[in-house]
């Protein structure tokens, strides 16, 4: 017998020994044991952890595999505060039983959004989140070459030429909603009380769905759909992110939207097969017809139903919660939504001229206002990679082992006085000396879907970086422009007595007002017919 071979079976004759000790001892017994051996082996495990240096501080926890999964997921950004002070920019925490090591920080965002694909996955990461959301074959529930194909379809949809057409169609979508939306049917009251949690992500989805996905599409939608959007949104909890099928409500409900939400898509697309009505008009027919990989393998009707699940759950995601969010700071500050007014006179000299593409580029204000919010508030707090091999973080002793996740924040950048003086106070000033809505420039990098900035060192990002960045940004500076322009010529707002703007709900991955989000609006001429 070898030596291995022996010491394998030493190693089974003490197991069997203890466990017939163990069986022997009085059930009480038995039960303390289970009981306290988890929390023994968890702070002996921390305390071996501790001693090595090669790993970044680890950020101590009482119950075991649920580590700090509480705090991060009630506050998110005052745990980092917390952590950062007292370990510094770099540290990992347990978030049930995975490692995850975040480095905050413009540093952190280069170590992260700049990795190589061979060090660090957002598939392996995510598809355990995203997959039940969006469906098989898509987005992170492919390789990531698949992924950056995926994104160089959608892209067409998103040029320039592209907005100049949009603009009209979400100014109809957008009137059109106050004047038959029974939250104001305006051209019947000329003041009332909206939810903004129910108002901005049905406008979002009618707005979106106009424009991305046609007419014919928009005219099957109605104000459920938004909703089917919002239990899609719920489908990003902390716990899917171990447990992605857990049986909760509110993981049915996530099925249940993604499964109507998906044969709504696949029903048009068979409809045009059938017919072989397939033309320009919109990113269904552009899926229909340009949607082969590279390696020659064609996308299945299915998948671009899934896909387009997914474009428009990003728009949902940025638009919903930053109009949203906009409106409640602005409901606080008339003086803001004067000034924006005022700018609105302008630039569409006292109403003679329409609001189009070239008119939002001349309204810095606006874009600024816009840019704040995102500041303020990221839709996204937390941004995860899966480590597929050990990484060594630059300029320190620290090694990420292979199996753990890396984490960085922007938003929490974005929240920060070193950054942005006076930084929680929504001042859409800040941006005078710089109104674009680009969040980054200088050297350019091509993942697969077109140039985009190689640059994610800046301290504002609120679409992320890398081969991963939102190809949606300009888009959500359209939508938001026209929806805000909008609400501000139409309207006056402000918030019912003793309310103000609600706490941020990070109970899904996806930073929300918390409800009610209520504001009382009036129209600005209430003889005006919308």
């Amino acid at each position: 017998m070898s030596e291995s071979q022996s010491f394998v079976a030493l190693a089974l004759e003490y197991g069997q020994l203890a466990l017939s000790a163990f069986l022997a001892l009085p059930l009480s017994q038995q039960i303390s044991i289970c009981v306290v051996a988890p929390f023994v082996y968890n702070i002996v495990w921390q305390l071996l952890y501790s001693l090595r240096s090669d790993r970044p501080p680890l950020v101590f926890y009482w119950i075991p595999w649920v580590g700090s999964a509480i705090p991060y997921g009630t506050r998110p950004y005052e745990f980092f505060a917390e952590c950062q002070e007292k370990y510094g920019d770099i540290f990992s925490f347990v978030l049930l039983g995975r490692v995850m090591t975040v480095y905050l920080g413009v540093k952190g965002h280069e170590f992260v959004f700049n990795a190589k694909l061979a060090d660090v996955s957002a598939e392996a990461a995510y598809t355990h989140l995203t997959t039940p959301v969006f469906g098989k074959g898509v987005v992170y529930d492919c390789p990531n070459s698949r992924l950056m194909d995926q994104k160089k379809f959608v892209k067409g949809a998103l040029s320039k030429e592209s907005f100049v057409n949009y603009v009209p169609l979400l100014v109809e979508e957008v009137t059109k909603y106050f004047r038959t939306s029974t939250n104001f049917e305006m051209n019947k009251n000329s003041k009332g009380e909206i939810d903004v949690m129910v108002t901005q992500p049905e406008m979002t989805i009618f707005t979106a769905s106009r424009t991305l996905l046609g007419k014919e599409m928009r005219d099957k939608l109605d104000t459920g759909f938004a909703y089917l959007y919002g239990d899609l949104d719920k489908g990003f909890t902390p716990i899917n992110f171990v447990f992605p099928n857990i049986p909760l409500p509110v993981n049915h409900r996530r099925d249940h939207a993604q499964k109507t939400i998906s044969n709504t898509y696949m029903s048009l697309i068979r409809e045009r097969r059938r017919n072989n009505d397939i033309q320009d008009r919109d990113l269904i027919d552009s899926l229909m017809k340009n949607s082969t990989y590279k390696d020659g393998t064609k996308m299945t009707d299915e998948e671009i139903a899934n896909l387009l699940i997914g474009v428009l759950m990003g728009g949902q995601h940025t638009s919903a919660a930053t109009s949203s969010w906009a409106l409640l700071h602005l409901a606080e500050r008339p003086d803001v939504q004067e000034e924006l007014y005022q700018e609105q006179l302008r630039v569409l000299d006292n109403g003679n001229r329409e609001l189009s593409y070239q008119a939002l580029q001349e309204m810095p204000l606006l874009n600024q206002m816009i840019k704040e919010t995102l500041r303020l508030h990221h839709p996204l707090h937390s941004l995860f990679r899966k480590v597929m091999r050990d990484i060594q973080v630059p300029n320190t002793p620290y090694v990420v082992p292979k199996g753990y996740h890396v984490l960085v924040s922007p938003g929490y950048c974005h929240l920060q006085d070193a950054y942005f003086p006076r930084a929680k106070t929504f001042d859409m000033h800040r941006w005078d000396l710089d109104p674009s809505s680009s969040s980054s420039g200088g050297e350019q990098v091509d993942y697969g879907f077109g140039a985009i900035s190689k640059g994610v060192s800046s301290p504002y990002l609120p679409f992320g970086g890398g081969r991963h960045r939102c190809i949606g940004e300009q888009f959500a500076y359209v939508q938001l422009g026209v929806i805000m322009s909008i609400y501000i010529r139409t309207l006056k707002w402000h918030f019912p007595p003793g309310r103000s703007i609600p706490n941020p709900d990070f109970q899904s991955m996806v930073t929300l007002p918390q409800t009610p989000a209520e504001i009382i609006w009036e129209k600005r001429f209430p003889e005006q017919q919308v």
